[in-house]
């Protein structure tokens, strides 16, 4: 039912408002960009001026007629508006119109339909399209909206409305349990993930900045990637190896977009996590976009809503290669803190100085060292292989051996906690 798709492109006109006092704009070459995305074939991109919003149809009457016009001159199949339209809206633009309308989020929600290929993804885009569609059930049900009397007209005891809105919420409900039941999934494995010393890393950004570029390059992964909004819906995850520090988990995670549908939020909070729960924010921007200030405060809308904005993060300005002006580099702070890596995924230039930065700020009070372990502390040894701490082991003639250790400090002194030593009952090679 939400996944089925036209083979073709459908026909649409574009509609984008411009309010002479706007708080959060819209960009319609994005918008345009969003319609290709989900399939439309746009005939054109319709553009008025208000004050505000006009309660009945959003834009002006002039307006109405020209779309009007337009959609029975060219046969068009939908008109999509830039914007988020009430039910109401929606509904007289349609009667009026007498096509298809469709409103910002409808269209967000459509390409995250097409794109969802998990079994997890596609229950929390339909989640989030359950929630979108209860407020505008009544479309299709005007003639149903009061029982009626009469032979032949009793029903039940409640509307075709009633019963579609009672289905509709104990879908909601099951599909809610099955996304909590995922939500856990992933807490269990991220304890996993700490019980081994392994830090998380997140891929956070902007809709094709190139984050799975990036992963893919990092991870020798080959993760779907291609030059539009949304091409990556399904989180990844895989491991790789940063020099000092060893194991080091990935996550490549949805892009955010301006005005992301707080619907599509909440239901991708099983997989948002991730990023509120990584130990470093890799937050990806295209260099070469002229926006890319505004998406960079986009993207922290979103992780504040998230619970993420407090997070360390590292900036990663990506597409080095379509800015002439853009080199590899790394920018620092007052402290000598990294902030900013310029990169290029494509060609893979600054990728080294990025792998570099990360072992600098995960490698925060690192004990690295050789430590002798008598045989009675065998129980202590391994621990340490158990965590994934020992580089590499001599035997020494006593039956012992010498241990070369390489383990965050908290973490040491949680296995020493843990198996009744003090540190100062180590002993350290010379």
């Amino acid at each position: 039912m939400f996944f089925e798709r036209p083979k073709s492109g459908e026909l649409a006109v574009l509609v984008h408002v411009e309010f002479n006092h706007p708080s959060e704009p819209n960009d319609p070459r994005e918008f345009e960009e969003l319609a290709l995305a989900a399939g439309a074939d746009p005939l054109a991109l319709v553009t008025a001026n208000r004050d505000k919003p006009d309660a009945k149809y959003f834009v002006g009457t002039g307006k109405v007629e020209e779309l009007q016009q337009m959609v029975a001159d060219h046969e068009v199949e939908l008109v999509i508006f830039n914007h988020t339209l009430s039910p109401s809206q929606e509904r007289n633009l349609e009667r009026v119109l007498k096509c298809r309308v469709l409103d910002r989020t409808g269209l967000i929600l459509d390409i995250f339909a097409q794109r969802a290929r998990t079994h997890e993804g596609k229950l929390q885009v339909e989640l989030a399209q359950l929630q979108h569609m209860s407020t505008r059930l009544i479309r299709g049900w005007t003639h149903l909206e009061r029982q009626k009397g009469g032979i032949g007209l009793r029903g039940p005891g409640e509307t075709q409305l009633e019963t579609d809105r009672r289905l509709l919420r104990a879908r909601i409900k099951a599909i809610t349990a099955r996304l909590d039941k995922v939500r856990r999934t992933r807490a269990h494995g991220r304890r996993a993930r700490l019980r081994n010393a392994m830090p998380t890393v997140s891929l956070v950004g902007y809709t094709n900045a190139g984050k799975s570029t990036l992963f893919n390059v990092l991870t020798e992964a080959e993760v779907y990637v291609k030059d539009q909004l949304f091409a990556t819906l399904d989180p990844t995850m895989r491991r790789i190896e940063l020099a000092d520090i060893g194991a080091c988990v990935l996550a490549d995670t949805v892009g955010f977009i301006s005005h992301l549908p707080h619907k599509l939020v909440e239901a991708f909070r099983a997989t948002l996590e991730e990023a509120s729960n990584a130990d470093l924010l890799l937050h990806v921007v295209d260099c070469a976009d002229p926006e890319r200030e505004r998406n960079i405060e986009e993207v922290h809308k979103v992780l504040a809503e998230i619970g993420a904005d407090e997070l360390p993060s590292l900036l990663v300005y990506n597409k080095i290669d379509l800015d002439p002006f853009s080199l590899p580099r790394i920018d620092r702070d007052d402290t000598g803190r990294p902030v900013a890596v310029w990169v290029s995924a494509k060609t893979g230039e600054g990728v080294a100085l990025l792998t570099e930065v990360l072992s600098e700020l995960l490698a925060v009070d690192l004990v690295d060292g050789r430590l002798l372990l008598t045989p009675a502390q065998a129980a202590l040894r391994a621990k340490f292989y158990q965590q994934q701490a020992v580089v590499s082991e001599q035997f020494t003639d006593d039956g012992g051996s010498e241990v070369h250790l390489r383990i965050p400090k908290s973490d040491l002194l949680r296995i020493l906690s843990n198996t009744n030593y003090r540190w100062s009952e180590l002993r350290w090679a010379s």
